[in-house]
């Protein structure tokens, strides 16, 4: 008896050093993230965190845990592509059904954005914009695909060029729509990144697209970093996986967004393998879709707003009169359930 109890005290201990090194080397991690990685249930990983959090070694949040302090750090691109890597995907797969042949777009630096720029190799015709050599090196043998580089300074931590450069080349800019991903996202402040001239860079993308979409995981959702890239009022749509069903908070954050006018496109399970990939089974929709008036690069189509030239539908299970805006899947092939996540009345 008393071997079974030292033999369990020492791989909880084993356990929560391992977890308390993942955070340190990536500053935030999601509870499903440790429980594969220490091969234990999330239960066990969640009890884990709060007797970290109690010796002040770090701080749980929304479904994860992150550096002690508020503001998360940002992690290294090595660190990024191994986590939540399964979600990524089927963000990327979701997100690629949005853009339309002879579109022309701008896509952000990120490693979900690089999951999206290998699907986006798919779509002929298609101009793409970036100031990251990762989702241009995605793109660099796609027959189709036109790559637009910006220039600037690299960054060797993301593989970003950024700086005054990077921004100079972005003026005079118009496309249909920029794909964006970052460090937090909240409804108070929007998307956020913790390096300044990333933010910068952002920024300036934004200002060339009539229409903003943000991918961000669920791990993403209630966290906030230092520098501000684009206001929740700017963003037209945000495409993300389903939180975990404990995950409160990150449904609480998602209900937020919706309310102050965010298109929300849950990614749903499966998503990216077969037929059905892409599957959106939450969908909130606006009254009046935000777009501002940009027009698009000489010679390319303007884009239509997302989910446009489809007729609206009543949600399945939804309050009576409720309306769905139908989103668009490549080929037609893709299919959808929609979750009822309408605004609330205040």
């Amino acid at each position: 008896m008393d071997v079974g109890v030292t033999v369990g005290f020492v791989f909880a201990a084993e356990r929560r050093q391992l977890i308390l090194e993942m955070v340190r080397a990536n500053g935030a991690v999601s509870l499903r993230e440790l429980a594969r990685v220490v091969q234990t249930s999330e239960v066990t990983v969640r009890r884990d965190v709060r007797a970290l959090e109690a010796e002040g070694l770090l701080d749980r949040r929304h479904g994860g845990a992150v550096l002690p302090g508020g503001f998360t750090r940002e992690s290294g691109f090595p660190q990024k592509s191994h986590l939540a890597t399964a979600e990524k995907t089927a963000i990327a797969d979701l997100a690629a059904s949005f853009v339309e042949e002879g579109e022309a777009v701008v896509v952000g630096a990120g490693t979900t954005t690089q999951e999206l720029a290998r699907r986006l190799a798919r779509v002929p015709g298609l101009t793409v914009v970036t100031n990251s050599l990762l989702v241009a090196q995605a793109l660099a043998h796609a027959n189709r695909v036109e790559v637009v580089m910006t220039g600037g300074t690299l960054r060797g931590s993301n593989y970003a060029l950024v700086g005054s450069g990077a921004e100079q080349s972005l003026q005079g800019l118009r496309v249909s729509r920029a794909f964006l991903s970052g460090s937090g996202l909240t409804a108070e402040r929007g998307l956020s990144t913790s390096n300044m001239l990333s933010a910068s860079v952002d920024r300036a993308l934004v200002q060339a697209a009539a229409e903003v979409v943000v991918l961000a995981d669920h791990t993403k959702l209630g966290t906030d970093t230092m520098f501000q890239t684009v206001p929740t009022d700017v963003i037209t749509r945000l495409v993300t996986d389903e939180p975990p069903v404990h995950d409160e908070r990150a449904a609480t954050e998602l209900q937020a967004l919706a309310d102050q006018g965010v298109h929300i496109s849950v990614a749903g399970p499966g998503a990216g393998s077969g037929p059905a990939a892409g599957v959106v089974h939450g969908e909130v929709p606006t009254a009046s879709p935000r777009r501002r008036d940009v027009p698009p690069l000489p010679g390319q189509r303007r884009s239509l707003p997302l989910g446009h030239g489809q007729p609206p539908g009543p949600v399945q299970g939804g309050p009576p009169g409720a309306q769905l805006r139908s989103t668009v899947s490549l080929g037609e092939q893709a299919t959808a359930r929609v979750a009822d996540l309408a605004p609330r009345r205040r």
